[in-house]
Formats: structure tokens, sequence, C-alpha cells
């Protein structure tokens, strides 16, 4: 606990966080932050493009709060490396990650498909398939190009999805009209 406050430290995730599947925080509960959005977005650090939480006033985001034990940030910094951690003021003690904005938008990078389902998976089990269509319509950047990794995942968290879950993954980014490399 913080010892001024005697709140709990929390994270706020809004990507692959929100699939519990990937981790294994305590006391996690469904959220909508307000004065954020999702892009996709790159950074030097990583060959791909990453969602990333950005201010802006006239949206709200829905992911996982979750309890960062002890306060210990340390392995939670570690998974986000390359993320600025930001205190959130509208919920006292949590926290969010963003890419900083000196990272270029995704548009000439690619998001790994294996990286996307992870993330709709998560949405498709916290908040069923109008949580996981929100997601879709409430993230900005999708003119980046998908790499199809599939067979081959480049993500090291990557997941095995149902058929079902696939389909809803697939019919969303045809939706969208994303272009699709192979990789």
């Amino acid at each position: 606990m913080d010892q001024a406050s005697n709140v709990t430290p929390r994270f706020f995730g809004y990507g692959s966080l929100v699939n519990t599947a990937t981790h294994d925080y305590p006391e996690v509960r469904r959220t909508r932050v307000k004065g954020w959005a999702r892009l996709w977005r790159h950074t030097a650090l990583r060959e791909f493009a990453f969602l990333t939480a950005v201010p802006d006033p006239m949206c709200e985001i829905q992911g996982l709060s979750a309890e960062v034990p002890l306060g210990d940030w340390t392995a939670l910094d570690n998974r986000e490396a390359g993320y600025d951690r930001i205190a959130l003021s509208e919920h006292e003690g949590t926290a969010i990650y963003s890419i900083p904005h000196k990272a270029s938008v995704a548009a000439t990078h690619p998001i790994l498909l294996s990286y996307l389902d992870v993330v709709v998976q998560g949405y498709l089990n916290e908040f069923g398939e109008a949580g996981a269509a929100l997601f879709f319509a409430t993230t900005h950047g999708w003119d980046a190009p998908i790499l199809d990794d599939r067979r081959a995942p480049h993500y090291p968290r990557h997941q095995v999805l149902s058929a079902r879950e696939t389909q809803f993954v697939d019919q969303a980014i045809d939706a969208l009209e994303c272009k699709i490399i192979l990789a």
C-alpha cells in the first residue's frame, strides 16, 4: 500500500493486460478510464507496433485494473519496457502505461496479429463480443499493416484462440479493411 494515502497501487490495462492468461496480478476489476484513447504506436525499442494510451479528453476506454502487490512495480515496468508509467488522476493509486509521444505513429510498422489476438481474446473473455467490438471502435491507427504471424507467433505471450475467437478477430479486421501481410 501507498503509505501516504493508504491506497493499494493498481494499474489500468487496455491491451494485452486485459487478457488475464498473460499475467497473474490479483484483484482484477473491469473498469473504464475517461480522458484516454488507444492508438497503435511504434517505438525504436520494438520492431512492431504496439498499443498505447494517449490523452484525449473526448474519449473513454474500458479495460482491467489490477493490484500491484506490495507496490513493487519492477516486474510490470519490465514487461511494459518502452512505456512511461503515468498516474491516473481520476483513479487514486492507479497508473496507466503510455508510449512517449516522441515515438512514431504505427502506419509504416506492422501490428502483430498474435498480439492483436491476445488483446481481443482478453476483451471477449472480460466484456463479451460487444466489448471486443468497442475495443476496435475506440482504437486508432488501423492504417498500420497487420503481420499475420499466427503460424509462428512473434509475440512472447501469444495465446491459442478458439475458432470463434479467431473468426471474430478476422471479421473485425476485414471490416476495418486492414492490410494483411504474411510473416
